[in-house]
């Protein structure tokens, strides 16, 4: 089903309110070099992996923002998965039990694809093709977060083992 055009545009607006308003409260919360590391580095990720998908044709954005400029989504890999992630990554700082980790890792990516495959029925926001499925998605998103998670947990031993050397 093609979505309204306008619909989808003031969908879109509402999800940029909704991003930007998420990360000026997520950036605040200590360590804040260790949440801009992980949004950049998720950000920067999800260009070139959305830019190779797209690229294949595998997915496609019919009604995006900036639209002249980027081919991706640009709001979702640069905003909103970003923005996730980092509050991801705050909620399971302290966690050390892996199922503890996927459980609320589920609580993120769930909820997300769920939104995904209402946007690919009901909308013109975001089309599957060439046998690309919700679970494409799903494990992609779960594997992309897990990894961040781990990169940032590298980043921080080596920062901890800068600090005991000097």
């Amino acid at each position: 089903m093609q979505g309204n055009k306008i619909i989808d545009k003031n969908i879109l607006r509402g999800f940029f309110v909704l991003g930007i308003g998420l990360l000026t409260l997520v950036l605040r919360k200590p360590p804040i070099k260790d949440w801009l590391l992980v949004y950049l580095w998720n950000a920067v990720t999800n260009g070139i992996i959305d830019k190779i998908v797209v690229s294949y044709n595998t997915v496609k954005y019919p009604t995006r923002l900036l639209p002249k400029i980027f081919k991706i989504n640009f709001l979702f890999d640069y905003l909103l998965y970003p923005t996730m992630t980092v509050i991801f990554n705050q909620l399971t700082e302290k966690d050390h039990k892996p199922y503890i980790i996927f459980i609320k890792l589920f609580c993120f990516t769930i909820p997300m694809i769920l939104v995904e495959l209402w946007a690919e029925r009901k909308t013109g926001l975001i089309k599957f093709k060439k046998g690309w499925k919700w679970y494409h998605s799903f494990i992609s998103l779960n594997v992309k977060s897990l990894v961040t998670r781990l990169w940032i947990g590298w980043v921080r031993k080596l920062e901890e083992k800068q600090k005991i050397a000097q």
